[in-house]
């Protein structure tokens, strides 16, 4: 079980830095929110797989409060991509 989670692990890694490179270099701004939006999910798997494998229960709280924070930031950039102004 712990080869599986530490391989998930890495392979998890690789997929955040190269969502990392998409944010710094993306060739415009909608690339650079889908590419957050996928970097805020890969961060909270990668703590969920922390909690998996070390059995820290006390992060289960952290992978919430990422999801959270990574879908109202995407929200709010597209929303203002959209309209222009974040609250109406």
């Amino acid at each position: 079980m712990n080869i599986l989670v530490n391989g998930a692990l890495v392979a998890i890694a690789c997929a955040t830095m190269l969502c990392l490179y998409r944010m710094v270099v993306g060739p415009s701004v909608p690339d650079r929110v889908v590419a957050f939006d996928a970097f805020s999910t890969n961060l909270a798997a990668v703590v969920l797989l922390l909690v998996i494998r070390d059995g820290l229960a006390e992060l289960i709280d952290v992978v919430l409060v990422l999801a959270i924070l990574g879908f109202v930031g995407t929200m709010a950039v597209a929303k203002y991509l959209k309209k222009g102004d974040i609250v109406d």
